[in-house]
Order: C-alpha cells, then sequence, then structure tokens
C-alpha cells in the first residue's frame, strides 16, 4: 500500500510540490502576523498542494493523448528520451488512462471539499479565486500549448494562492498582498520556464509554443531567464518601499550566489544537452539520484532541482525576513 502510494506521487511529479508549499509559506507568515487563523491556513495548503498535484497529473494525462496522436509516434524510442520522463507511466503502460484520469479527479475532488468549506465559513470571494483556479488547473495544458503557460503560473501562484490564503485566514484582501506575491511568484515562473528552455527541442517537435521557443536556440532563450532573475531580486525592495515590511526581507538576496550557479547551469546545458552540474553542497536536496542516474537523467533534473530549490530557500528567507521584521 504504501509503495503504491509512493509511485502515485512520484507519478504525480511531488518533487515540485516544494514550489506550492514555500509560496504558501511567505503569505501564510505575513498572515500569521496580522492574526490569521492558523489552521484555516494549514488547511489552504493542503487544497492547493491537491490541486498542484491534480494539474499535474492532468497535464501527463493530455500531453500523453497529444503524443499518440503522431504518426511517427514509437513507445520504445520515446522511454529512450532522457529529458520527457513525465508521461513515463503512461506510454509504458504501468498506468491506464482511465487511472491517470481517476487519479487528478481525487486530488481535484478532495480539493473541491475544502473548497466548499471555506466558502460555507468565508464567503463568495473563495467560490470566485476557486473558480478562476480551478479553470486555469484544467485548462494549462492548453495554455501550456500557446505560450500562455507562465501567465497561467505567474497567475496561480501570485495573486490566487496569496489572495486565496491571506483572505480564508483573515478574512481581508488588501493591495499589499499583490506586492508580497511577486517575488516569489517570479522565482516560480523561472522553474517552470526553466522546463521549457531544457524541451526547447521536443515542445517544437511535439507542437507545443512556449516562450522559450520564440528564440532561435536555448542559449538565446536565456534572456528571458536573465529578466526574470533579476526582476525577482528587485521586486524584494518593492516590499519595503510600499512600506509592506522592513528591509529584513532583503534576507533573500542571500540567494543570489545561487541565482548565478543556475544561470551558469543552464548557460552549460544550452551548449551541450548532456553535460552534468558539478553537485555542488548547497545544491541539497536533491531526492532519488540513484533513480535518476538509472533513467540517465541527471543532466535534466538536477537542473530542476537547482531551480527549485533556489524558489524554497528564496522564500524561506522572505518568511523569515517578514518574521524578524516585527519581533
Amino acid at each position: 500500500m504504501i509503495r503504491r502510494i509512493s509511485f502515485l506521487l512520484e507519478c504525480s511529479r511531488i518533487f515540485s510540490l516544494p514550489t506550492t508549499i514555500f509560496s504558501w509559506l511567505v503569505v501564510f507568515t505575513y498572515s500569521v502576523i496580522y492574526s490569521g487563523n492558523v489552521w484555516y491556513g494549514i488547511l489552504c495548503l493542503i487544497g492547493a498542494c491537491l490541486v498542484h498535484l491534480g494539474t499535474n497529473v492532468l497535464d501527463d494525462f493530455f500531453d500523453y493523448k497529444t503524443l499518440i496522436k503522431q504518426v511517427d509516434f514509437n513507445k520504445s524510442e520515446y522511454l529512450k528520451n532522457t529529458q520527457n520522463t513525465k508521461c513515463r507511466y503512461l506510454i509504458s503502460g504501468v498506468l491506464t488512462e482511465t487511472q491517470v484520469l481517476g487519479l487528478a479527479g481525487f486530488y481535484f475532488g478532495c480539493a473541491g471539499i475544502i473548497g466548499l468549506f471555506f466558502y460555507i465559513q468565508c464567503g463568495a470571494p473563495v467560490l470566485k479565486i476557486g473558480i478562476i483556479a480551478g479553470i486555469i488547473a484544467v485548462l494549462y495544458s492548453f495554455l501550456s500549448k500557446i505560450r500562455l503557460s507562465e501567465i497561467a503560473i505567474a497567475s496561480m501562484y501570485g495573486p490566487l494562492l496569496f489572495c486565496g490564503v491571506n483572505y480564508v485566514m483573515t478574512k481581508t484582501i488588501s493591495w499589499e498582498i499583490f506586492v508580497l506575491a511577486i517575488p516569489t511568484m517570479l522565482m516560480t515562473v523561472i522553474l517552470l520556464y526553466i522546463h521549457s528552455v531544457m524541451d526547447f527541442d521536443y515542445d517544437l517537435k511535439e507542437g507545443h509554443y512556449t516562450v522559450a521557443n520564440i528564440f532561435n536556440s536555448q542559449l538565446d532563450s536565456l534572456i528571458i531567464l536573465k529578466i526574470l532573475l533579476i526582476a525577482a531580486y528587485i521586486s524584494l525592495f518593492g516590499i519595503c518601499i510600499f512600506d509592506i515590511s522592513n528591509w529584513q526581507v532583503l534576507l533573500a538576496l542571500l540567494t543570489i550566489p545561487l541565482a548565478v550557479d543556475l544561470y551558469k547551469s543552464m548557460t552549460e546545458y544550452s551548449l551541450d544537452n548532456d553535460s552534468i552540474p558539478v553537485h555542488k553542497w548547497f545544491h541539497f536536496p536533491m531526492e532519488n539520484m540513484e533513480h535518476i542516474e538509472k533513467l540517465n537523467a541527471e543532466s535534466f533534473m538536477m537542473r530542476m532541482y537547482q531551480s527549485r530549490n533556489l524558489m524554497m530557500y528564496f522564500s524561506l528567507f522572505l518568511a523569515l525576513g517578514l518574521i524578524l521584521a516585527n519581533l
């Protein structure tokens, strides 16, 4: 039973869940400072994680349906692809299409129950936020094919997540929460963008039109990554300028070396897709590396971990800064 659950969570790309958890941590910390309901905040995290996992599974399902429609699609050849492994469990037949849809339905159903509870307890704003988030989650796979995935993720991890958590905890929505959302929102978009850069050739082959493949090459597309990184760090000053919190939030600037390291790593990848980053102490955590090595997916997954961990540490320092500013 435990192995089965572990497998299903792996298929749901649980490794990406910290992006939701650490984004939530920032707005949760801010809301607690303003006497927010802690238990409602924790329940909101559970709901957000369920939506995240459900979106991942549904995205895989629609990607799989697109793949098998290709005339030249060959399962054996595709499974040799070390970069795009997210549909592996469907392509190999370990899970059926019905089971995958059932798993997505389970995640969204549980999230819906939590949303209904909040609607009863907190009122109409919860319903509005939930409906918008639900529409984006269901349509995400289609949006990702028409260069709107970054906007979808920015909406989900920016105003929707921050307003939703803040509202159920404090029963208020203020303009400050939108400014507070910007830094972690950009860091989450960066994680998605890096995935798009590394899937540059595969997305073109499969008819996915992303922001990254607007450019002529992976290396050229890194200009967007540079802009996003700079914008994320500059936006921290907005929190101070608009007097949302004090200078302590600038602790997140301590992650700049990790951002530089990530950019260098992506430059190396753009020049050689098979290059494997040197595993440094500050790259922790990088879980399941033995399994990843068996799949020969270190080049891809280590960089995904690098970008995920940058987002985690950035958010952690930001949350710590909020706490220190209010001691």
